[in-house]
């Protein structure tokens, strides 16, 4: 697919085959040095998600970075725009080409909610994967980083300013 609109793009999450699983395409609306910042609405049936309510349409910014082991994906309800939380992927560093971007998943997430409380979600899955100790280690590195932005209340800063990920 070619896109001929700078700002569209396809994002692409790769399994640890290098098998793509396109997620969704979505307009960048900022560009940092290192990220793209790119917001596009929930287009699957309602989902409860622990005891975050996702419904269709609801619009979500979604940060990714070309020099760290994670993303940030920001939930805004569809009707009032509501902040509802974060949904935080330990990934590797994505790759951005014109109408697209590719990363791996590693299988290990963060669930953090507006009062900076937060979860650890799929832990068993990332265990069992088959991973280099170096990529193990980037990505525990990763989860370690985005711990300490939810836990001083920087998630939103960093989804929406670069300096704050350095």
């Amino acid at each position: 697919m070619v896109f001929t609109d700078p700002n569209i793009v396809v994002v692409i999450k790769l399994n640890t085959k290098q098998e793509e699983n396109w997620r969704y395409q979505g307009q960048i609306i900022a560009r940092g040095k290192t990220s793209l910042l790119i917001e596009a609405f929930f287009n699957r049936s309602d989902l409860l998600f622990h005891d975050i309510f996702l419904r269709e349409n609801d619009r979500f910014l979604e940060r990714y970075y070309e020099d760290q082991w994670f993303n940030i994906f920001e939930i805004h309800d569809r009707e009032d725009d509501r902040l509802k939380g974060w949904y935080c992927n330990v990934t590797t560093p994505a790759k951005f080409k014109p109408g697209k971007l590719s990363y791996i998943d590693l299988a290990l997430d963060l669930l953090v909610y507006p009062d900076s409380r937060y979860l650890i979600l799929d832990q068993a899955e990332f265990d069992a994967l088959n991973l280099t100790e170096e990529v193990r280690q980037k990505a525990l590195q990763g989860l370690d980083r985005l711990k300490a932005l939810a836990e001083a209340g920087l998630l939103v800063t960093a989804i929406h300013n670069d300096k704050e990920t350095r």
